[in-house]
């Protein structure tokens, strides 16, 4: 995977809580004290076989990165969203 210029990919795995989420559009934001004012989370980047949904409050762990520029408004950017067991 290319990554551009001034990315910058954290390898560690952190705790974030799904702020807001849209099955129509694919995407939402995550909260974590490590992205401050929000992490863009596409569909995409959800890990599992069955269909990749989030729900506002839900505990998910999150890779992210920041990609130098915004992502719809968002300074970082998920790259990897697991959810955590209930």
């Amino acid at each position: 995977m290319r990554r551009r210029r001034g990315t910058r990919k954290v390898p560690a795995t952190v705790t974030a809580i799904v702020r807001e989420w849209s099955d129509e559009e694919g995407w939402g934001v995550l909260d974590s004290a490590e992205t401050p004012g929000g992490c863009f989370g596409h569909y995409s980047d959800i890990q599992g076989a069955a269909f990749r949904t989030l729900s506002p409050g839900q505990e998910v762990d999150l890779v992210w990165e920041a990609p130098g520029f915004k992502q719809d408004g968002y300074d970082y950017r998920a790259v990897s969203i697991v959810r955590r067991a209930v």
